[in-house]
């Protein structure tokens, strides 16, 4: 059975198909055609005289399309050489799957053959697929619908493919001649429970972004992120936001849609909006302690049903356990302003913007004592409600699990740029707002006394108010949010540069000096992309550019191993022990913040920093970096192009908005 990892995706959400390089689709652990939280067919598979042709080759085209190419034995010339071939294209779109099946004699005499196509579907849910039970469940017996046709219907889904000419052929093939039969996929679904559905976007349409740097890496990495961000996006009326990752997380996610699309505002601004807005729509009103849902509060995650993940986590369909997706809300609209947001979509937000602040001061902080800290109430819910989610993500040194309730690190430095940067915008608009910075610099100076611990900030504090110690990657998100003055940013620096955080390929979620690290744990060791680049956002930011530079060549080298196509983490033995990074077994590839880091760590080595509203625009490219040439074309601000070139350490403004201040530090890169 093929692992996640080994498996080649096809995208365009919410359809995606999860295969093994053979093309083969046999039911075998994820394999399948999914949409829509629902495996479509775990059963799609060519036999030729009932023998499965010879997987050869896997040419993956683009995001969506992907050609499979197998030789068949038994036929044509008796040579070494193949003679008979099979191309399979296979492509994914909005509506469901179309796959063309095309037969190639090249041999000196024609053929006769059986083709059949076998088909199945347990229309297992991907909650079910991913804990295992699906593995049990029977294939549901086909209901035929004329020679072309078979369907399948249960729960009010209903699945439809299509063969043309049939799903049993007997072809005649000429040499040089070829046959083709062509399938399509499609289904119909049962309607939601909370009112929450899956939906398309209404176009995909391709990024107008160009990147030349005299690292080609670069450049590969990119193009191949961006068009995994056009396939993984998805759309809640007219606003668009990306699924987090196929095929478990292909839905709206407060954390993972929120980080992805402040990302790559500088490319794609309306994307963002987008997800502010569909995030909005479904911000708490009231205190519900099975789904975790409080007054102002930013769900975690959506779906159309609830999902129950096995080992005791049930999920609602609408999940409201995050700490941290709320605080990133107002982070990501005050980026969407500065970055040229509409003046009216700003405003109509923020109603949002006051009950989201409100939320940290009355909800957030249950015992009180001035930190944002969670716990899970229902008892079938995440343990941890911080990025790293799972049960052991916060650990003592000694591999003891941090008890209940905790108040991550990274959570309070969120919010200390919510309350800052959420006051700018009231402010902005008329509205008074000094309680909330009154509030930041209260949070910023208990932290100080509470959370430092042998020189460097904890993970978090436990229920006994201890600071967890332990290195961790946590830290680094704290860079850049203005809750650390200068001297502690260059102490956590300093701390992020040592081997045991550092990789070579990333930075690790777990210190190689902790008792239970693992470079295969989830978050007790791996790599994930997103956190780095997150880490280098902040390292940059703050003038700590070796450092950052040091992350950025780390992750381009395991972009380039994983074929600029950066899965959800991988792991984390590092450049000290092997060549190219181990993959994880069950990473989801693509995934949302991973794809959308490769824009994230350009924009922050250049140092755009925009004021569209204030009508400045200054540029601060990072005094050390791994490339001598970057020229980036087709940023969006303001609903304008910009585009710079830095080349030699000498910085050009190739286009600006007229009306914007621009100011250039050029000394910087030198």
């Amino acid at each position: 059975m093929s692992q996640l990892h080994e498996l080649v995706t096809a995208l365009a959400a919410p359809w995606v198909v999860l295969s093994p390089r053979s093309g083969q689709l046999t039911g075998s652990g994820a394999e399948g055609v999914y949409a829509r939280d629902r495996r479509i067919l775990s059963r799609l598979s060519l036999t030729v005289d009932g023998r499965e042709p010879i997987p050869v080759h896997v040419d993956e085209q683009d995001a969506a399309t992907h050609q499979y190419v197998a030789m068949v034995e038994g036929l044509g010339d008796t040579r070494h050489d193949p003679t008979v071939t099979i191309y399979r294209t296979r492509t994914v779109d909005s509506d469901g799957l179309t796959e063309q099946i095309t037969m190639v004699n090249r041999s000196r005499t024609p053929i006769e053959c059986r083709l059949d196509v076998a088909l199945g579907t347990d229309l297992a849910g991907t909650a079910a697929v991913r804990s295992g039970a699906a593995a049990g469940l029977p294939q549901l017996a086909p209901l035929p619908d004329g020679p072309t046709r078979i369907r399948w219907e249960s729960d009010a889904t209903r699945v439809v493919v299509s063969a043309d000419p049939g799903i049993t052929t007997t072809p005649r093939i000429e040499p040089g001649e070829e046959f083709t039969v062509t399938l399509r996929v499609t289904a119909d679904f049962p309607k939601s429970t909370t009112g929450f559905t899956i939906e398309p976007p209404a176009e995909r349409a391709p990024y107008d972004l160009a990147v030349r740097c005299d690292d080609k890496r670069v450049e590969r990495w990119l193009s191949r992120s961006l068009d995994d961000v056009r396939a993984l996006q998805l759309a809640a009326g007219d606003d668009r936001y990306l699924g987090a990752g196929p095929p478990w997380y292909l839905t709206l996610f407060g954390r993972d849609s929120l980080i992805s699309s402040g990302m790559l505002i500088p490319v794609d601004p309306t994307l963002a909006a987008g997800t502010l807005r569909a995030l909005a729509a479904w911000q708490g009103t009231k205190v519900d302690l099975e789904s975790a849902e409080q007054p102002g509060k930013i769900p975690h995650e959506l779906r159309a049903d609830v999902a129950d993940h096995g080992g005791g986590l049930v999920l609602p369909a609408a999940y409201y356990g995050t700490h941290d997706a709320t605080q990133l809300w107002i982070i990501t609209l005050h980026k969407a302003w500065r970055w040229g947001m509409p003046a009216d979509e700003v405003r109509a937000l923020l109603p949002n913007l006051r009950r989201a602040l409100s939320w940290m001061k009355e909800y957030a902080d249950p015992d009180d004592d001035g930190f944002l800290e969670y716990v899970d109430e229902s008892g079938h819910g995440l343990a941890n409600q911080g990025w790293k989610d799972s049960v052991d993500a916060v650990q003592w040194p000694d591999g003891t699990l941090a008890t209940a309730p905790i108040a991550l690190c990274e959570v309070q430095g969120y919010a200390y740029a919510a309350a800052i940067k959420g006051a700018e915008l009231l402010e902005a608009h008329g509205e008074p707002a000094d309680e909330w910075r009154e509030w930041a610099v209260a949070l910023q100076e208990r932290f100080r006394s509470a959370f430092w611990v042998d020189g460097y900030p904890a993970i978090a504090l436990d229920g006994a108010k201890d600071p967890v110690a332990g290195r961790a990657s946590n830290m680094g998100h704290l860079l850049g949010t203005g809750l650390l003055d200068a001297d502690e940013e260059q102490t956590v620096a300093d701390v992020l540069d040592g081997a045991d955080l550092n990789s070579g390929f990333g930075l690790r979620t777990l210190s190689t000096a902790m008792t239970r690290f693992n470079p295969l744990g989830y978050h007790t060791g791996s790599v994930w992309p997103h956190d780095t680049a997150m880490t280098i956002q902040g390292l940059y930011a703050t003038g700590l550019s070796a450092v950052a530079s040091s992350y950025v060549d780390g992750l381009v080298r395991a972009a380039e191993a994983f074929g600029y196509r950066l899965p959800e983490l991988y792991g984390g033995r590092g450049t000290a022990e092997e060549r190219t990074p181990t993959p994880y077994p069950l990473s989801c590839r693509p995934q949302a913040w991973a794809a959308a880091a490769a824009v994230a760590v350009i924009v922050a080595a250049l140092g755009i920093e925009p004021d569209v509203p204030g009508g400045t625009l200054v540029i601060n490219p990072a005094a050390s970096l791994p490339w001598q040439v970057l020229e980036v074309s087709g940023l969006r601000l303001g609903g304008e192009r910009l585009s710079v070139r830095l080349a030699d350490g000498e910085l050009t403004v190739l286009e600006a908005p007229q009306k914007m201040v621009t100011s250039a530090n050029t000394e910087s890169a030198r």
